[in-house]
């Protein structure tokens, strides 16, 4: 048996139950997971990383949820490379092989006074657990969702039932305002004081959604998700430089300042493998 040094970080090898499997959307899937210490031990914010055989890559994921009472981790993720289209593929009674959680830092939540939590795509979930958590801290909660159509808008009602007020973006205009989320940004920064932006999503996204809030001085939070190995700190995969320092996403984040960011860079880097990921889903038969 493994445990991890850190505190907080469980990871043993042994197998871990998948208790539900189901389509949210076309090729993005939700399981949830037996894993009772790393449920109660999991705070907003925070990622784990599973490995589904002893052959398998290791592949980071974003908690949308994690329930105290049943012991289970809510695990949503696209089927975007071989890994996850597996993964996409397992049912519920079936098991992975190790799972580390939580790693990275939680959320930073305090009351700010009126948030602004901005989810795009397969970032919408990673923002359920983080806007719950400031409304819980007292904040007034604005949540922006993002999607290309209709159908890519994920959790509405749960993230509703936590927001004073929600508003619903796709780039076809399929569903809600047509346009982008940073559209929708700079209305509500028309309107009233914002004190806090918190942003998941595509990295473009994120990056927009900084240089839309900088020239206010609105405090802007984002969650980087750069190519990352062992999830540590001890490889140094996923440096990323923020501030002109070098950083490491899986021990000194996810969560950064959206302002200092070296987003050019960090896209660069995400592209890095872009071919082999290719080759990789060819194999799998998902391309």
């Amino acid at each position: 048996m493994l445990t991890g040094e850190r505190v907080g970080i469980f990871f043993r090898s042994i197998m871990y139950r998948i208790t539900e499997a189901k389509e949210l959307a076309p090729k993005i899937k939700q399981i949830k997971i037996l894993a009772p210490e790393a449920a109660n031990a999991a705070r907003p914010g925070q990622f784990a990383v599973i490995k589904i055989d002893e052959k398998g890559e290791r592949i980071p994921l974003t908690i949308a949820d994690a329930n105290t009472s049943t012991g289970e981790l809510t695990i949503i993720f696209q089927e975007a490379g071989a890994t996850t289209a597996l993964l996409g593929r397992l049912k519920a009674g079936n098991f992975i092989r190790d799972f580390l959680c939580p790693l990275g830092k939680p959320a930073d939540i305090e009351k700010f006074g009126t948030v602004v939590t901005i989810g795009g795509g397969v970032g919408i979930p990673e923002i359920l657990p983080v806007a719950k958590a400031y409304k819980a801290a007292g904040n007034k909660v604005i949540s922006i969702l993002g999607a290309r159509n209709k159908d890519l808008i994920l959790l509405e009602d749960e993230v509703r039932s936590v927001s004073d007020e929600t508003v619903i973006c796709t780039d076809d205009g399929s569903y809600g305002k047509k346009g982008f989320v940073s559209d929708a940004l700079k209305e509500l920064i028309a309107r009233e004081k914002i004190d806090l932006v918190s942003a998941v999503g595509p990295t473009i996204m994120m990056k927009v959604v900084s240089e839309a809030t900088k020239p206010h001085g609105i405090r802007t939070l984002v969650s980087l998700n750069p190519i990352m190995l062992d999830a540590t700190g001890m490889c140094g995969v996923c440096r990323v430089t923020v501030g002109g320092e070098v950083k490491f996403a899986c021990v000194d984040g996810p969560e950064f300042d959206g302002h200092l960011v070296d987003f050019d860079e960090l896209m660069m880097r995400q592209r890095i493998y872009l071919d082999e990921e290719k080759r990789a889903a060819h194999t799998c038969k998902i391309a």
